[in-house]
C-alpha cells in the first residue's frame, strides 16, 4: 500500500485523489456478504468512534499555549518533531480518552490522533493572523489607513502572500467579538469555537495491520480491493467485536494504469460510503521561468474565461507577440441555472426564518409548536439542502469545465505555461444586491485548483499573476483605456474598451485587452516567479513598473501581399453548372437548356403523406392562407420558397380536398 513512484529525469511525482463508491463487502472471518447497508453502518460506528476521539482532543488542546507548542516543531526535550501529526502528539504526550467499556485499536487511536493533528496545525496560521490584526488594530476598523496597512503587512509572517479580503474578514470577526464582549480577544481561540475533526477516516495514520489496499488480480485496471477492520457494533467491548472486511469497488476511469495507489480516505454521504482513493504518478516538471509561448486567461462574470496565445520572439530583446485569435468559455445556460437555484435557496431561507419565528414566539408565551409548522420547516430545511448539493454538483462541474477547456487549449497552441489573475481580493461591494451575490458565490478559485492539477499532468505550469491595471491600460500602447458601453455607445461602462492614442485607435472588449495584458505580464516577469508553498502554486508577487512598460502585445497579422496566382479552390463533384452541359443525360437535364431549380422530386411513400397532385421540381405553391400543404406534405425543396397561388391549389388538408371535389363530382352529374 506504499509502493514509490518510479521518478525519471526532468519528472516529478504528481499525487491526486479519486472518489469511488463501495456497494458490496465480505466479512473475512464469517464469510458474510455484506450489502452497501450494511457496510455503511459498521463504516458509520468506525468514522463515530474516530471523530468522538478526535473531537476531544481538539477541544482538550484548543488554546493560544498549545497551538503555539505544537507550531514550535520541537518536544519537551528539544528534538525536533515529525511531520506525521499522530506521531508529534505522542512525542508531546497528549494522551487519546477512550471511553470507559470500549475496546478501540491502537491503530484506530492513531487515526484520531492523525486527524486532530492536522486540525490543530492548520489553526496555527488563523493564529498568527489574528495575532497580528491584534498588535496592529486600527482606530476604525472599518477603514484603515495606508500607514495601518503597512504595519499589518509588516507584522504578517508572509504579509504579501495574505489576500486583502482574508484580512477584511478577520477584521470584521474581531470587531464583532469586541461589539459583543466590549474587548478585544485575546488570540484566535477565543473569537472561534474549536473546530470539527470527525466525519471521515484517513486511513494514511494506519498500517498494514488495519488496512491494506491493492489492485484486484482479476481486473487490476478497473477495480480494486480494500481490506479493513471494522467494527460489528457501535461499542466494541473486545478485539473480537473488530473483523476484517474485504471491500472490492471499481475504480474511475481517469485513474491510470500504472498510477500507484495509497490509502484511502472514508466518509459517510446521505447513505453511501465514499473512498477518496489518493494516487501518484510520474509527470514531467512543470518549469517557473524559461517559457516561450504562453496562454492567458481573464475572467468574467458572463463570459466566464476569455483568452488567447501569446509569444516571444526570438530577437536580442523579445518582444511579445500574439496572433489575436481569441478563445471564450461561456456557460450562459449554467450561468442561469446556478441563478435560478441561488434565487431558490434565498427564498427557502426566508421562509425558514419566518417559520423559525413564528415557532419561537408560540414557546415564548408557553404555547407548544404547532406540528403543522415544524413538519414545514424539516420539509423546507430538508428541500434547502437538496438545492445546495444540487448548486454544489453544478459548480463543480462547471469548475471542471472551464479547468479542461483551459488546458486543452494550452496543448492545442503547444504553450509550457497558463497565466491566471489572482482574484482573491475582489470585493463585491458596491455594485447592487444581484450583481454582489453572483461576485460573491463564484467558483474562481476552484478554477485555479481543477485546473493546476489537469495542466500538472501534462507538465504545464499555472502561474498567478497581479491583476492591477490589466483592464485599465492599452496592452499595444499602454494607454489608459475610455471605457464604455458597446463600441457603438459612447455611454460610460465597462464592457468595451477604446485607446484614446490616435496613432494607436485599439478598440475591443475589455475582457479581451485583458488577457493580452496578464500574458505579457507574466512572460515579462518570469524571473520573478515564486512558488507559494501554502497553496502549492506559481505566484508573481509583485510588478516591475520598468519590466510592465516594456510589455507592450504586438498583433501578428497575415500578409495578404499578390506574389502570385491564386490557388485554385476544389469544385464540388455535385456542383450545379447553368446551362447544363450539352452532352449531359441526367434525369433532370434538358437538352440545350437550363437545369430546373430544385431537385429531383421525391414521391412520399407513406399514405398519410400521399397527395392528389405531385409538384414539379421547380417550386412550392403558396396557397391563399400562406399554408404550405405541399411542403408540409414532402414535396419541394424548401418550406418557405413559394410562387404566386394557382388555381385548384387547395390551402386545406387533402381529406377536405377529396371530399370537396367529390361533391363538385355529383352537382355536375
Amino acid at each position: 500500500m506504499r509502493r514509490r513512484v518510479v521518478v525519471g529525469e526532468g519528472e516529478v511525482q504528481q499525487v491526486a485523489a479519486a472518489c469511488a463508491r463501495a456497494l458490496r463487502g465480505v466479512d473475512v472471518v464469517s464469510g458474510e456478504r455484506l450489502g452497501e447497508a450494511a457496510l455503511v453502518e459498521r463504516a458509520g460506528w468506525l468514522s463515530a468512534l474516530v471523530g468522538s476521539l478526535a473531537q476531544g482532543m481538539v477541544q482538550e488542546h484548543w488554546s493560544g499555549a498549545d497551538l503555539a507548542r505544537l507550531a514550535s516543531g520541537v518536544d519537551r526535550s528539544g528534538a525536533s518533531l515529525p511531520s506525521q501529526g499522530w506521531m508529534a502528539l505522542r512525542r508531546l504526550g497528549w494522551p487519546v480518552t477512550v471511553p470507559q467499556g470500549v475496546y478501540v485499536p491502537d491503530r484506530v487511536v492513531r487515526i484520531a490522533q492523525e486527524q486532530a493533528g492536522r486540525v490543530l496545525r492548520s489553526a496555527w496560521w488563523r493564529a498568527e493572523v489574528t495575532a497580528a490584526l491584534l498588535a496592529t488594530w486600527p482606530a476604525d476598523p472599518a477603514r484603515r489607513t495606508e500607514g495601518e496597512w503597512e504595519a499589518l503587512r509588516a507584522a504578517l509572517p508572509d504579509g504579501g502572500a495574505v489576500a486583502s479580503g482574508v484580512l477584511l474578514a478577520r477584521t470584521r470577526q474581531i470587531a464583532a467579538f469586541q461589539a459583543r464582549h466590549s474587548r478585544l480577544p485575546a488570540d484566535v481561540t477565543e473569537c472561534e469555537s474549536a473546530p470539527g475533526a470527525g466525519g471521515q477516516v484517513v486511513l494514511a495514520a494506519a498500517d498494514r495491520q488495519l488496512a491494506t489496499l491493492q489492485r484486484c488480480p482479476e481486473d487490476p485496471f478497473r477495480y480494486a480491493v480494500l481490506t479493513l477492520r471494522m467494527p460489528l457494533r457501535p461499542d466494541p467491548a473486545c478485539r473480537a467485536d473488530w473483523h476484517p472486511v474485504r471491500i472490492r469497488f471499481r475504480l474511475p476511469p481517469h485513474v491510470p494504469a500504472a498510477a500507484v495507489l495509497r490509502p484511502p480516505t472514508l466518509r459517510v454521504r446521505e447513505g453511501r460510503l465514499l473512498l477518496d482513493v489518493p494516487y501518484a504518478q510520474a509527470v514531467l516538471k512543470p518549469e517557473r521561468a524559461g517559457h516561450r509561448r504562453a496562454v492567458a486567461f481573464d475572467w468574467g462574470l458572463n463570459t466566464l474565461l476569455t483568452g488567447g496565445t501569446l509569444y516571444l520572439t526570438d530577437e536580442a530583446q523579445p518582444r511579445v507577440v500574439t496572433d489575436a485569435r481569441p478563445v471564450y468559455f461561456r456557460a450562459t445556460g449554467v450561468l442561469a441555472k446556478a441563478d435560478r437555484l441561488r434565487i431558490h435557496a434565498e427564498r427557502i431561507g426566508a421562509r425558514i426564518d419566518r417559520l423559525r419565528t413564528l415557532i419561537t414566539s408560540r414557546q415564548e408565551r408557553g404555547m407548544r409548536p404547532d406540528p403543522w409548522l415544524v413538519a414545514k420547516l424539516a420539509a423546507l430545511e430538508a428541500e434547502r439542502d437538496r438545492v445546495a448539493r444540487r448548486r454544489t454538483r453544478l459548480n463543480a462541474a462547471l469548475a471542471k469545465a472551464a479547468a479542461r477547456f483551459m488546458t486543452d487549449h494550452a496543448i492545442a497552441a503547444g504553450a509550457s505555461v497558463i497565466y491566471l489573475e489572482d482574484l482573491r481580493d475582489m470585493q463585491a461591494r458596491g455594485k447592487g444586491r444581484t450583481l454582489n451575490t453572483r461576485l460573491s458565490q463564484t467558483v474562481r478559485g476552484a478554477f485555479v485548483t481543477h485546473v493546476r492539477h489537469r495542466a500538472a499532468a501534462h507538465g504545464i505550469a499555472v502561474v498567478i499573476v497581479p491583476p492591477q491595471g490589466t483592464s485599465k491600460h492599452c496592452p499595444r500602447c499602454l494607454t489608459e483605456f475610455r471605457h464604455h458601453k458597446a463600441p457603438n455607445r459612447r455611454a460610460a461602462g465597462w464592457a468595451w474598451a477604446t485607446c484614446p492614442n490616435i496613432a494607436c485607435g485599439y478598440s475591443t472588449g475589455r475582457d479581451n485587452a485583458a488577457w493580452q495584458r496578464i500574458g505579457a505580464r507574466g512572460l515579462t516577469h518570469q524571473h520573478q516567479t515564486r512558488l507559494d508553498r501554502t497553496a502549492g502554486v506559481f505566484v508573481i508577487r509583485s510588478v516591475v513598473e520598468a519590466l510592465d512598460r516594456t510589455g507592450t502585445v504586438q498583433h501578428q497579422t497575415r500578409d495578404r501581399t499578390k506574389s502570385g496566382p491564386t490557388n485554385k479552390r476544389p469544385v464540388p463533384g455535385k456542383r450545379r453548372r447553368v446551362p447544363a452541359p450539352p452532352g449531359n443525360r441526367g434525369p433532370t437535364a434538358r437538352r440545350g437548356g437550363k437545369r430546373p431549380a430544385g431537385r429531383t422530386p421525391t414521391h412520399p411513400r407513406h399514405r398519410s403523406r400521399r397527395w392528389s397532385r405531385q409538384q414539379g421540381p421547380n417550386a412550392i405553391g403558396t396557397p391563399v392562407r400562406h399554408q404550405p400543404d405541399g411542403a408540409r406534405l414532402g414535396a419541394g425543396f424548401h418550406r418557405h420558397a413559394h410562387t404566386t397561388p394557382t388555381r385548384g391549389w387547395p390551402s386545406h388538408s387533402p381529406e377536405r380536398s377529396r371530399t370537396r371535389g367529390i361533391a363538385q363530382e355529383t352537382q355536375a352529374d
